[in-house]
């Protein structure tokens, strides 16, 4: 642990040991990540203080392959008019990011932001930002390193979640040693990676799979096969009677095609919004273009939300990935 890193955590330790009331809370549209790191989190911080009233807020749906974490039942509504001495926000590069999350953040009397996105706003008192980490669940990891808790498998299995999830199954280029070194200490606590894994990547319901194929039946090619673009719309969910979740994969497989640099998925919310997921292989940083729009992420993948009819918000993304492109 760096010298800055060990400051800033003794900082939020002190904070967590100082106050009773604490909530942890995570971005909307919930990734393994998110989920992995308040749920480690809060397991940790439940074994250091024997008192207290731990919170996690459920700020969204929680897609229903990660209903195997590890105490996942913890993460509930809450009631926004609790007093909320400390919050916590973990894996989220901005406040409009947690939801309705934000409006406990505006009541707390201490904020700790704990993130690895270099988009990240610095917005709390003790900023935990590491950019070079493949995961929040990495950060988390060595916080709890440094808390002198032990690991225990459900922790475990948290961590290995988020991390194994947001390094693409180890092949992003985030990935890196230490990442593999916090792994290894990972799976020594016993861990199920294979029945982790059977959840995440083999558990896929028969809407979600045609949603997929769909999807991909209106693929789009532009610039010789370096830009693969694909829509899913209100109408396609209704066909296949598949839901907003079940989008997960889609832009994956649009990456694994051999000619693609860049990806880009728009998803229909409604006529005037539709959520955008940007990846990339290998020169084209994907968190500039998506910051044109407001959004944010990593330079191989990011995402934005465009409030605007399904044809102008693909036209407009469009523009910016051929003009980094080329």
């Amino acid at each position: 642990m760096t010298g800055e890193l060990k400051k800033a955590t003794e900082s939020a330790l002190e904070l967590i040991n100082r106050y009773n009331n604490i909530y942890i809370c995570s971005h909307i549209q919930p990734d393994g990540d998110s989920l992995g790191s308040i749920l480690a989190l809060a397991m940790a911080i439940k074994k250091l203080k024997k008192k207290g009233n731990i919170n996690v807020v459920k700020v969204d749906n929680i897609p229903s392959y990660f209903n195997f974490l590890p105490n996942i039942d913890i993460i509930e509504e809450k009631d926004v008019n609790q007093e909320v001495e400390l919050f916590i926000a973990l894996d989220s590069s901005d406040k409009e990011r947690l939801g309705i999350g934000a409006e406990f953040l505006s009541k707390a009397k201490a904020v700790i932001n704990i993130d690895h996105h270099v988009t990240n706003e610095f917005f709390g008192d003790i900023n935990i930002v590491l950019p070079s980490s493949g995961s929040t669940c990495e950060i988390v990891y060595k916080i709890i390193k440094y808390m002198d808790i032990e690991i225990d498998r459900d922790i475990a299995t948290c961590l290995y979640t988020g991390i194994n999830t947001d390094t693409g199954r180890f092949m992003y280029s985030n990935t890196t040693y230490e990442t593999h070194m916090i792994v290894a200490d990972l799976i020594k606590t016993g861990i199920d990676i294979n029945d982790i894994n059977i959840n995440i990547y083999q558990n896929v319901s028969i809407e979600r799979t045609r949603l997929l194929l769909e999807a991909l039946n209106q693929l789009e090619l532009h610039d010789n096969g370096k830009v693969g673009v694909v829509v899913v719309t209100q109408e396609m969910l209704e066909k296949t009677k598949a839901s907003m979740e079940d989008t997960e994969g889609i832009i994956s497989f649009v990456m694994g095609i051999n000619t693609i640099e860049a990806a880009c998925l728009l998803k229909e919310v409604s006529y005037k919004e539709v959520k955008i997921s940007l990846r990339s292989k290998k020169y084209v940083d994907v968190s500039k273009i998506s910051a044109k729009f407001g959004g944010g992420g990593h330079i191989r993948a990011a995402g934005c939300t465009i409030n605007d009819d399904l044809k102008t918000a693909k036209e407009m993304v469009l523009k910016e990935i051929l003009a980094n492109i080329r």
